[in-house]
Parts: C-alpha cells; structure tokens; sequence
C-alpha cells in the first residue's frame, strides 16, 4: 500500500523553501499532496488557482506529487485524503514553538496521522513568502529565493500595482 503524505500551506507565492521541502517529501512518501488553503482572511497576492499554477510549474519534475486546495481543519481534509503523515517546514525555533503546538493538536483530533517536520535547505532557512513580498514590494533583490515562474509572476503583479 502506497504512504501518501500532504504537505499543507498558504504558498503565497510558492518559494524555493517551499519546493525544496516538496522535493525532499516526495522522496519520502509515495506520494504528496500539495494542499493549498484557501484562507481569504490572509489577503492573499494570488489567488489558489494562480499559486497552484505556480507550483506545478516549478515542481513539473516530480512525478509523484499532486495539487489540492482546502479550507476548514486540515486534518480533516488530510483524514479525507487518506494521508498517513503531514509534512510541515520549520526554519527556526519560533516556528518549530507553533508547529509543535499544531501538532500536539493534530494528533488529539487525528491520532492516526503523523506529523513530520523538515527543515529547507540552509540557503532557504530565513525565507518566507511574507518576507520576500516585503522586500520585493521595497525594490529589493529576491533572485534565487523564488522559483524563476514565481519571480516572473511576482514582478508582473507588484509593478502592475497590486
């Protein structure tokens, strides 16, 4: 029996951290979902279509992912899926005090599902999708820290006075 796993997330826009924990994750598991939120309270730059897009095309190599969007409890939509694990990025200690939280909680409402974490590669371990719209948005430099289609999409957006 094939180990799905879902690797849950706003992706707003997709970062090179993000597609290196997807990378590292479809190593793991048989297959991985991409689960994208769609949480509007964010305000999010791109719409679920667009960073679904986005992440397609950046991770076009790795044939055993697949894309989904959801709102409501994860491990609802995870529980649905029929994932045994739930893959989450952690880049510093702040995020593993949260992730651990979320986790503890995860696993009182879906004990059969487990959570494992994985840290991006060291290059990517300061960056998030918040910070880099910042410093885009300030006219600074976020080459290499975005896959090339998400800086494309980025810069048409930003200079197009989203």
């Amino acid at each position: 029996m094939p180990v799905k796993a879902l690797y849950p997330g706003t992706f707003d826009p997709p970062t090179n951290g993000h597609v290196d924990i997807i990378q590292r994750g479809a190593r793991l598991f048989d297959h991985l979902i991409v689960a994208i939120l769609v949480n509007p309270v964010k305000n999010p730059l791109f719409s679920v279509e667009e960073r679904m897009e986005m992440l397609r095309e950046a991770t076009s190599s790795i044939p055993n992912v697949s894309f989904a969007r959801f709102d409501g409890l994860m491990v609802e939509f995870a529980r649905e899926q029929g994932v045994a694990a739930v893959v989450r990025g952690i880049r510093a200690i702040s995020d593993y005090e949260y992730e651990f939280q979320m986790a503890l909680m995860n696993r009182r409402l879906a004990p059969e599902i487990e959570t494992v974490f994985l840290q991006p590669a060291g290059r990517y371990s300061f960056v998030s999708s918040r910070m880099l719209k910042e410093v885009f948005s300030l006219g600074g430099d976020v080459t290499g820290l975005l896959p090339p289609n998400v800086l494309k999409r980025l810069r048409a957006r930003i200079n197009n006075g989203h």
